[in-house]
């Protein structure tokens, strides 16, 4: 361990990007990071042993790691970590056997990571009789007796005894070096040998799942961080980016919660048999409260890459005189490439080679305008991003790179081919990331497309290397073949112009209201994320969207942002999800939690209403398949379903029964109907010669 320490503290400083932050680096600031890191959400330790073991190790720990790879420390805290939870649970155990009153005033924070550590052992005390009486009332709401709920409480804390015991040095090891990684951003880690086992498997797609990434939160809860296109937790329906899987259940077994597991063994209970079926019980990311979950039953599979592949859409939108106007959407939710050799898979197509087609068969349509929706796309690979742009541009230079060394690397789109040059959209969202944010900032650049959505897309402006230690180890060393592997970031993206897309992301050029806006989503609230930047523009051949064209569409969008009432119903549903989420504090007082559960559970019917009557007004649309679907269609029958959901309501409707308002897509196409009466030629859009004397009739239809 100790030669794969000092050699991990070598590699930051040769290889991560931020070379400041590595030079710069405060030591002692390790010793409270990684009693977060084992305490999240700051329940076992206090203020006092914070103190302590800065004061303990924290003028030593900089010579420990870099000069001698010694990492007792963490060991010695894990020790203490180790002994509070074992103590933790017997006083559990005891206090389960009291009786409890939800009668009185009283309140709980159930999300502690941001808060800071108590002060002492009577205030840990007193915030864990508290958790409890909160852990036994959100039972109770879900309508188990007081004993049923003792019962499902007590297996919560034997599990976490469990997981505890089965904790190996391996495992401390990489929590404590993966907190020094973390210092210098988020994307940064240590994979012991076990976990780089795992990531390589993941990254060979050669396992069957759900086809969805997962990580492990603070609060110890299971997160998806994303859901794979194409695959059946997509297809579901029912699983989105930052959701939390609480349980899992195999058929006719136990349901068995996973809050506090290792991801590594709730991966492992998630994985199995090709066609065998999974329950998941999942908290949607955007739940009022813990007891609104719902049961998802998925059928694990090999991911089927043409279902993951670019759909199309005609919308006939209404314009002048009663006449509609064909516009087209083209769905792109991942930059994908052909698979490598070994890889199980139907399709040997590209993102890029996909949409070109679907352009083609538009264009036949006679579509008058063309959106390009990202915003369900977290990226892929980096190569078609580039190919893409190419299909709006004749050619120039789509990013730039700056490695670790400074070095500044230029991906061009050299074809002068050009797929589609009519009037252009880019649909983003805060789910929009990477790649997506180079493809819709270089058209941003170029002056070649609106782009509209949410009030940035994700920031995810850095590129991550996975470096094997053994490759890093003298040679003489033993057991190469048993050491972990350092993920450092080691590159950053900047758009033509120079400005970087970490942490802002791209700015849209009309925004509209959003709920993601509200959620902890994107680089931006991530800690220690590597700050924006910008570098020296290199030469291209365009210019931002005129303000003379933008300034017309954007007021004809916040007219019907004021007017529509569909944006009334979108701001209301924003309202109550703001008003849920400032409540840091929960109370446990029986009747109060009813009558809220009673309120939320009446929005949530009216809201329904409301979207049914709304979604009446949808657009007429027709799908446009690529060719190689359509023969698969034709050859083969059609997939069965992989999902279906229960979410303990006999009155709830089928999800695919419910009407389907898309507020942002409508608005989309209303903005490049306006683009269309202000100037119908995208070429003129940047240099502000295009005739705006269609501006004053914007508002019509």
């Amino acid at each position: 361990m100790r030669l794969e320490t000092r050699t991990l503290v070598q590699m930051l400083e040769y290889f991560h990007y931020n070379k400041d932050a590595v030079s710069s680096a405060d030591y002692p600031e390790l010793i409270s990071d990684y009693l977060k890191e084992l305490d999240p959400q700051r329940l076992f330790f206090t203020a006092e042993d914070e103190q302590h073991f800065r004061k303990q190790y924290g003028s030593r720990i900089e010579t420990d790691l870099a000069y001698l790879g010694n990492i007792d420390t963490a060991f010695d805290i894990y020790k203490v970590y180790e002994a509070r939870v074992q103590a933790r649970a017997s006083w559990i155990f005891a206090e389960l056997k009291k009786d409890y009153d939800f009668t009185t005033r009283e309140f709980y924070t159930p999300d502690r990571s941001k808060s800071p550590f108590a002060a002492n052992a009577a205030e840990v005390d007193d915030l864990w009789r508290r958790r409890i009486k909160y852990e036994l009332l959100q039972d109770v709401l879900a309508k188990k007796s007081l004993d049923e709920a003792r019962t499902t409480v007590r297996k919560r804390y034997e599990r976490m005894l469990k997981n505890l015991g089965d904790t190996e040095s391996p495992d401390v090891q990489e929590a404590f070096l993966s907190s020094l990684t973390r210092m210098y951003d988020p994307h940064s880690s240590y994979f012991s040998a076990d976990t780089l086992q795992d990531f390589s498997i993941q990254m060979k797609l050669s396992l069957v799942g759900i086809g969805a990434v997962l990580s492990i939160e603070d609060d110890g809860n299971c997160v998806v961080r994303e859901v794979v296109p194409g695959g059946p937790a997509y297809h579901s329906g029912q699983i989105r980016v930052n959701d939390k899987i609480v349980a899992v259940q195999q058929p006719g077994a136990e349901n068995i919660e996973v809050i506090g597991m290792k991801l590594r063994r709730i991966v492992d209970m998630i994985r199995g048999d090709k066609g065998t079926k999974v329950t998941l019980t999942v908290l949607p990311h955007d739940a009022p409260d813990a007891t609104k979950t719902k049961q998802v039953v998925i059928t694990r599979d090999i991911i089927k890459l043409n279902s993951a592949r670019a759909s199309a859409s005609i919308y006939d939108v209404p314009g002048e005189d009663k006449q509609t106007v064909p516009l087209g959407v083209i769905t792109l939710n991942s930059f994908y490439g052909p698979p490598d050799e070994s890889a199980e898979s139907d399709v040997r197509s590209t993102a890029t080679q996909d949409v070109a087609e679907l352009i083609g068969k538009l264009k036949q349509q006679g579509i008058q305008a063309l959106v390009i929706d990202l915003r369900r796309n977290g990226g892929g690979l980096l190569s078609e991003a580039v190919d893409l742009t190419g299909l709006f541009i004749s050619h120039g230079p789509v990013v730039q790179e700056r490695d670790f060394q400074g070095q500044v690397t230029v991906d061009s789109d050299n074809d002068s081919a050009v797929a589609y040059n009519g009037p252009l959209a880019v649909l983003t969202s805060r789910f929009s990331a990477s790649a997506s944010e180079i493809f819709a900032g270089a058209l941003q650049n170029y002056g070649r497309a609106v782009i509209i959505g949410d009030s940035s897309t994700h920031g995810k402006g850095t590129v991550q290397a996975v470096l094997e230690m053994k490759n890093y180890l003298p040679r003489l060393s033993q057991n190469l073949d048993n050491t972990g592997a350092a993920k450092l970031t080691v590159r950053k993206f900047y758009l033509p112009n120079g400005a970087s897309t970490q942490k802002k992301g791209v700015t849209p050029d009309i925004t509209l209201p959003s709920i993601d806006d509200y959620l902890p989503v994107g680089e931006s609230s991530l800690p220690h994320a590597l700050m924006w930047d910008e570098i020296r523009s290199t030469p291209f051949a365009g210019k931002a969207l005129a303000q003379t064209f933008v300034k017309p569409l954007l007021e004809a969008s916040r007219e019907r942002q004021e007017k529509l009432e569909e944006f009334a119903f979108l701001r209301k549903n924003i309202d109550w999800f703001k008003e849920r989420q400032e409540q840091k504090t929960i109370s446990l007082n029986l009747d109060q939690r009813q009558a809220l559960k009673l309120a939320d559970d009446e929005f949530k019917k009216k809201m329904d209403a409301e979207r049914d009557q709304l979604a009446k007004a949808n657009y007429p649309t027709r799908e446009i398949k690529l060719d190689s679907i359509l023969k698969a269609e034709a050859d083969g029958p059609k997939p069965a379903a992989v999902a279906t959901v229960d979410d303990g309501d006999t009155d709830a409707p089928d999800p695919e029964e419910q009407a389907k308002l898309d507020v942002h897509l409508r608005e989309t196409l209303r903005v490049m109907t306006d683009a269309l009466r202000l100037n119908g030629d995208p070429q003129y859009w940047a240099d502000g010669r295009a005739p705006m004397t269609a501006a004053t009739s914007l508002n019509k239809g």
